[in-house]
Order: C-alpha cells, then sequence, then structure tokens
C-alpha cells in the first residue's frame, strides 16, 4: 500500500502538471472542449463539458499505475469515456502509447491536426514524476492490493475547470467558485466490502506563482484501513460555531432544515471533491447535498482521507431512514463497489440518496437529527 500511494501521487502529480498545461495554454484550451450528451450527461448542470484533459489524466492514471501494478489493471477506472471526437467529425480513442512521438502523433488527431499542442501534452504525458516529499518515508503499510479498484475523478468541478477564475478570494477559507475547485481526485477501494482504503485529493491550482503566473499544486492523503488510519492531514478541530458547505444550487426547503443548527453560517461552493476537502481541511464541519448529484469517483478519494482523520460520508436518506427507525449508532456509510439497481450509464454510479461529509460522528448525528426534525427534505 506505501509503494501504490507513491504511485498515485506521483500519477496525480503529472495529473496536475497536464491541468495546468491545458488551462494556461489559451490556444490549447479553445481546442479542448466537447459537451457530453445522452446518458453520461450530469443532469445538475444545463451543459456538462468533457475535456481532453479530462481523458488524458484518466488515461495517464491507469496507464502509470497498472503498468506499476498489473493486478490492478481492469480495476482502474474513472468519469470518462477514452473516445473523442475532434473538430474534423472523427472519432479517436485516447490512450498512452509505448513512446512520446507515438502519443503526439495520436493526440494529433484530436487536436485537429495541431503538432504543437499534441506535442506539448505528449512531453507532459511521458516526464518521469520523482517525488520528493520526506514524510511518504514514513510509510510503511502493508496492505494486500489483490482485492483493491480505484476510482478516478480527472478534473472535479470541470465547469470552473474551462470558466473558472484564478483571482476569486476565499470566505473564511473556503473559495465560492474558481479554478481553486478543479481538483483531482483518486480513491482505492476494497471490492469486496466497498469500503474506501485510500484517498488522493491533488490541488493542481493551489497557488498562482509570480511573475510568469505559473500554477503550483499541492496533494493530501489518507490510508484508512482496519486499525490503520494514516493521513498527510491533521484532524481539524469543530469550528466555534458550526458551519457548513452546500452547493449554490442546494434545494431551499434542505437549507431551511438546516437553520436550526447552522443559523447564517451557510457557506457555498462548486465542485463536491472541493466542498469534502473543506471539511477535511477543518473550514467547516459538514457538507450536506440533498440529491444524487455527486458519484463514486467523485467521493471515493475524499472518503477514505475523511475515514483516516475519524470522519466519513454518510449517505444522507439512508441515514435519515435508520435515524427515524432508533439504529442512531449505525449511520450507513458509502461504499463503492456496487452500482445502483436499474440505472443506465454515469447514473449506475451515483450516491443516490445525498451525501454528509464529515470529521467528527457528533456533528453527523446533529446534522441528521436536525434535518429528521424538520419532515421531509
Amino acid at each position: 500500500m506505501a509503494a501504490l500511494l507513491r504511485s498515485l501521487l506521483a500519477a496525480s502529480e503529472k495529473a496536475a502538471n497536464i491541468a495546468q498545461l491545458c488551462r494556461q495554454e489559451e490556444a490549447l484550451f479553445s481546442l479542448l472542449i466537447e459537451e457530453k450528451r445522452g446518458a453520461d450527461k450530469n443532469k445538475k448542470f444545463l451543459q456538462d463539458f468533457k475535456t481532453l484533459a479530462d481523458v488524458l489524466i484518466q488515461e495517464v492514471i491507469k496507464h502509470d499505475v497498472g503498468k506499476e501494478f498489473p493486478e490492478l489493471q481492469g480495476y482502474i477506472r474513472g468519469e470518462e469515456s477514452n473516445k473523442f471526437e475532434n473538430g474534423l467529425g472523427e472519432t479517436v480513442v485516447v490512450q498512452v502509447c509505448p513512446t512520446q512521438p507515438e502519443t503526439a502523433t495520436l493526440l494529433q488527431k484530436v487536436l485537429d491536426r495541431n503538432q504543437t499542442a499534441a506535442e506539448l501534452l505528449a512531453a507532459a504525458v511521458h516526464q518521469e514524476v520523482v517525488l520528493s516529499d520526506p514524510a511518504l518515508d514514513d510509510v510503511t503499510v502493508t496492505i494486500s492490493t489483490e482485492r483493491m479498484g480505484v476510482w478516478i475523478d480527472p478534473i472535479d468541478s470541470t465547469n470552473q475547470y474551462i470558466r473558472g477564475r484564478g483571482d476569486v478570494m476565499p470566505v473564511n477559507g473556503v473559495y465560492p467558485s474558481g479554478l481553486h475547485s478543479a481538483l483531482v481526485l483518486i480513491g482505492v477501494y476494497n471490492r469486496h466490502s466497498g469500503e474506501p482504503v485510500l484517498g488522493i485529493i491533488n490541488e493542481p491550482f493551489f497557488q498562482e506563482q509570480m511573475p510568469d503566473r505559473r500554477w503550483k499544486s499541492r496533494y493530501h492523503w489518507g490510508i484508512s484501513y482496519e486499525d490503520t488510519n494514516l493521513s498527510s492531514l491533521s484532524r481539524p478541530l469543530p469550528q466555534a460555531v458550526p458551519r457548513v458547505v452546500l452547493s449554490s444550487n442546494e434545494r431551499a426547503v434542505l437549507q431551511k432544515a438546516l437553520a436550526p443548527l447552522y443559523g447564517e453560517q451557510l457557506c457555498f461552493a462548486s465542485g463536491a471533491g472541493y466542498k469534502m476537502l473543506c471539511v477535511a481541511l477543518g473550514f467547516v464541519d459538514a457538507y450536506v447535498l440533498s440529491e444524487g448529484t455527486t458519484f463514486k469517483w467523485d467521493s471515493c478519494g475524499p472518503h477514505a482521507i475523511l475515514r483516516a482523520l475519524g470522519g466519513g460520508i454518510a449517505n444522507l436518506a439512508g441515514a435519515l431512514r435508520a435515524w427515524r427507525t432508533g439504529q442512531r449508532n449505525l449511520l450507513p456509510e458509502l461504499t463503492y463497489n456496487q452500482p445502483v439497481e436499474g440505472a443506465m450509464g454515469a447514473d449506475r454510479w451515483a450516491n443516490s440518496g445525498g451525501i454528509v461529509a464529515y470529521i467528527h460522528h457528533d456533528h453527523l448525528k446533529a446534522v441528521i437529527a436536525t434535518v429528521a426534525a424538520a419532515g421531509d427534505v
């Protein structure tokens, strides 16, 4: 597991480099947008976009990690299809080729024969990332990877990645929108139990460096398996006055239901993964979502980190049912190995019923008690 952590962190840093490159090269970026349609469209947005950066990052992680851990090949999955339609109407299957020139040739087909852009991306795909993180030397966890699977969200909060600004200011530590909410999320789960085991959150747009206006990334990780809980983060203390983060389009009925607990301390932000990160960093006590508009690839990595810190991500609808029937110490957590029965397309892997991300169990119980007391939500 220590070796897998290093491999996934290196892959996340390479992913961050690709995300930065695509966003910083304006001429390149304009070529990289394709609208999602049909079963892969996220119903939450009027327009939902897939970028080549998304697809390429996903395939790079699958390639690099699968090469080092052959037992995981076939069990590394992500949000995106690796089929991409270019401006000439050609469908290209995006993949990492054996050599950099071969990858560049393939990417030229996606990029409407733009050789310069293709060569820039191919160089980023084939670069060797060397981690210089002394803290990783102390991680000596031995957990078999034979039963593991991997969920990837190559760029969470794609709309902010495409349109978001880099100069948005945080409010009490929370960025309401902008590039800061675009994250690379990687989660490892047990294929038999469905429990999240290892999580990585990489912030490609953590800090803009002057004078060249280049972005610096930052990553966080957590391992939670049986009695082992390790994380690059420290467990945050509860807020002096409880605070919650919600989606900007969260239903008014839930906002009203949460008022007795939070009063005016409602924060709003973009990106499911980013809101979960805000919980892990201690900027808020909880992230509550009433609808099934997040997916396994959104939550698996953050969930593992939250578990390592003593928290988790509960299924909101399931927790409310359990609470109302008196099962108040066994509130159901999300799992990652089973699709939603009868669902189609991306909805097969939705976190149906909503979620509550938290660090402190007492706060989870306070959220569920407050919402349950409000009646139908």
